[in-house]
């Protein structure tokens, strides 16, 4: 679960390695966010060489969060981490490669570009 102040990692290659949530995109005024969810974030830390900088405002996709997910065959899916992958306006992804593994939902909510990015698909 994802609210306004929660810190992630960034599992691309875009430039930044730390985000802060400050907003669920979409949400009204729900609460919390989960894998799948677009958020507004903050850079906390980037790259010295990257085009993205530090404290600039972008928008992310949750790929991975430490409170479990139930799929839809039964299966509980747990994350040691939180990480998301920053995302332009049309949804595609910045980076070229995602780190780390992600779940089969995101490709149910249209991130079919991120999951075949990604090296390991649950």
């Amino acid at each position: 679960m994802i609210q306004s102040q929660t810190l992630l990692n960034v599992a691309d290659n875009s430039g930044a390695r730390k985000l802060m949530c400050i907003r669920i995109v979409g949400a009204g005024n729900r609460r919390y966010a989960h894998i799948g969810d677009v958020i507004v974030a903050v850079i906390k830390e980037a790259r010295p060489t990257s085009a993205l900088k530090r404290s600039e405002v972008i928008k992310a996709v949750i790929i991975r969060t430490c409170k479990e997910l139930k799929c839809k065959d039964g299966m509980i899916i747990r994350y040691d981490d939180n990480a998301a992958v920053v995302i332009n306006k049309d949804k595609n992804p910045v980076g070229t490669r995602i780190v780390g593994a992600i779940t089969e939902e995101l490709r149910d909510k249209n991130f079919g570009k991120i999951v075949s990015l990604a090296n390991e698909v649950l």
